[in-house]
């Protein structure tokens, strides 16, 4: 294996340095806050009126010594005591709620609106980002918002008419004492700033191991049944423990500079006391300072640093949430997969014509060039590299290992190197052709010809960087991708099944179809057994990823699926793979009835599924090498040939 090689290849576990992580300012945590301005400004109020009841109660204690020095009757003043103290707890208590309340709140006004733009994101955005590490944004990352607003945030104006209210009772009551506490808390809150640095930053590194970890889980149960067949468990498990390490230092760089930050209040508070007593005490003795104002000035004290040490816990939650929000930003800051559409809301939409109104091709490959972005590119490469060397660590020994080159298995794309120009890159190379109205085509070609990005194409998955697709003779691009998936039903080739129950999967595209119309489809793709061995009927559960069915069920439950919506134009993307003999014939039928007036575009892997094709198109190396009729090609073009001489079109 070169070195050049070895050097560019990257775990899928690689950590990014938190320097390379995302960052995020207080400005951009406003809208979150401010999307329930009306609860926070409740809150202010409540906090003044908690903040005011409060200081009041130093100077009716202050009363009450001195009365009860001087053998006065306390008469009203217990009795107003008793009340702030009550009035206080009161709107402390109902406060505390709304906080509580509004930080849930945000966090979920955060999910959504992350759930919304991650389901509208460009297909390459999922090309080049791993699943684990978008769920961890959605829920980890966003509930770290919650202590912005539950751990001293929002009643910043109380606490601020605390600070601010004590320093100016304390410089009434002594300002040579007021001095010698500011000098003190002086030196505190430089610590703290200090710190709130290194505690933002450590937490954006926490959050990006625990993406790597979310990553790392999603990706060993996903394919937990070719792990324990690989006899992999082991390996995978201590690649996860990794991960779970890595997070953990992570978590403890967090909790050390979080941790400094409590010890700075307390040693603020004692030092501050410790120095009131002291001179405080002094000050008694010369008779510059009664007894009652000494205490007065004590509970000021308190006061004083107890919204300070409350603002000092602000600093590293907020902190902590501004490194999560970085990340939740990155997200939210990338463009839709419509930003880029040439349809503008100022702009009139345009239709395409009625299939009965034109007499251009219903689908049409003008020059059509595409490569897949670098990104999209790098994560397929390491994808495949990484299920290479678990095949080789499998069956292999280690001296083995050092002589094999990963294989790559990118549709038409070829191994990274620097030196590669971005024409090598190319999956489809000036592709042409037409396919009629009504028709029947097949795409036919090796494996990495370009056979699924061409339907990929026509979805508007992507876009094509040179060429165009035409819709009815429009451009594809000049219709919103709503109205352009209307007319298509696409069958993945490996097309995921959905948890939840056979009429949930049936119903993703046609969600007021009938159960009767559910059942119908079902028969018609040969799936009335797996109706009829539960009493549930269309409402039998399938498992997570469609576990309970096999893989030639599954496949046909995903083609039923499209021939339920009954669009216009078909893709299949290789959709009698997995299907026996029996059940491709009947399969074959019942997409041949619902085609009657449809136009087709399957990608073949069986020569019984091209021969009946009104039009077959030849692929190699992302270029079209021969289109016709069987008959046609087996003459004409050798690679179409050999293909049919070996009765299988891969």
């Amino acid at each position: 294996m070169s070195q050049t090689a070895a050097r560019t290849r990257r775990s899928p576990f690689a950590r990014r340095s938190a320097d390379d992580g995302p960052r995020a300012s207080f400005r951009q945590l406003l809208p979150f806050l401010l999307e329930h301005r009306g609860v926070l400004v409740v809150v202010a109020v409540l906090s003044v009126i908690e903040a005011a009841a409060t200081l009041v109660q130093p100077l009716l204690i202050g009363q009450v010594i001195e009365r009860v020095q001087s053998s006065t009757p306390l008469e009203w003043l217990l009795w107003a005591l008793v009340l702030l103290v009550v009035v206080s707890s009161a709107v402390g208590a109902y406060q505390h709620y709304l906080l509580q309340r509004t930080g849930t709140a945000v966090v979920h006004s955060s999910r959504r609106q992350l759930i919304a733009r991650i389901l509208h994101l460009p297909i390459r955005e999922f090309d080049a980002r791993r699943t684990g590490d978008l769920v961890s944004r959605v829920g980890t990352d966003t509930t770290l918002l919650y202590a912005v607003l539950t751990q001293g945030l929002a009643d910043s104006i109380g606490n601020a008419l605390l600070f601010v209210g004590a320093l100016i009772a304390m410089a009434f009551i002594d300002p040579v004492l007021l001095l010698t506490i500011v000098a003190v808390i002086g030196v505190s809150a430089v610590g703290v700033a200090l710190l709130s640095s290194r505690i933002r930053s450590a937490s954006a590194a926490q959050q990006e191991r625990v993406g790597e970890l979310s990553s790392g889980i999603e990706r060993a149960i996903g394919s937990i049944r070719t792990i324990r067949a690989a006899g992999a468990t082991e390996r995978e498990a201590d690649a996860v423990s990794t991960l779970a390490a890595a997070a953990y230092r992570a978590g403890l760089r967090v909790a050390r500079a979080s941790a400094l930050v409590v010890p700075v209040a307390g040693v603020a508070l004692q030092v501050s006391l410790l120095v009131v007593l002291g001179v405080g005490g002094m000050r008694v003795a010369s008779g510059a300072l009664s007894i009652a104002s000494l205490v007065t000035f004590v509970m000021f004290l308190f006061l004083l640093v107890m919204p300070l040490g409350s603002a000092f816990g602000a600093i590293a939650s907020v902190g902590q949430a501004l490194g999560a929000l970085g990340r939740i930003q990155e997200v939210l800051d990338l463009p839709t997969e419509d930003a880029d559409d040439r349809v503008r809301a100022d702009e009139p939409v345009r239709t395409a014509p009625a299939s009965s109104s034109t007499t251009a091709p219903a689908i049409a490959f003008r020059d059509v060039r595409f490569s897949y972005p670098a990104a999209a590119v790098a994560a397929r490469e390491e994808a495949a590299r990484e299920a290479q060397r678990a095949i080789e660590r499998a069956h292999l020994e280690p001296a083995a290992l050092e002589a094999l080159e990963p294989l790559e298995s990118l549709d038409g794309a070829t191994t990274a190197s620097s030196s590669e120009s971005s024409s090598d890159r190319e999956v489809l190379r000036g592709v042409s052709f037409d396919v009629p109205r009504g028709a029947r085509v097949a795409l036919v070609g090796p494996s990495g010809a370009g056979k699924s990005t061409i339907l990929s194409l026509i979805e508007r998955f992507y876009d094509p960087t040179g060429g165009a697709v035409l819709l009815d003779g429009v451009d594809i691009r000049d219709l919103p991708r709503a109205q352009l998936r209307a007319h298509f039903g696409y069958v993945e080739q490996d097309a995921p099944t959905l948890a939840g129950t056979l009429a949930d999967n049936l119903r993703l595209a046609s969600p007021d179809a009938d159960a009767d119309a559910c059942d119908r489809v079902l028969r018609a793709v040969n799936l009335g057994d797996v109706v009829d061995r539960s009493p549930l009927g269309i409402d039998t559960p399938v498992g997570e990823d469609g576990v309970m069915l096999s893989g030639g069920e599954r496949q046909r439950l995903a083609i039923a699926r499209a021939l339920l919506a009954a669009p216009p134009i078909l893709l299949l993307d290789e959709s009698t793979s997995s299907l026996d003999g029996v059940n491709e014939q009947r399969m074959r039928e019942a997409i041949d009835a619902v085609a009657e007036g449809r136009t087709l575009i399957v990608i073949a892997h069986r020569l019984s599924t091209v021969v009946d094709s009104d039009l077959i198109v030849v692929l190699e190396h992302g270029r079209v090498v021969g289109q016709g009729t069987h008959s046609e090609l087996v003459q004409t073009v050798p690679l179409y040939r050999d293909l049919a001489k070996h009765q299988l079109l891969v």
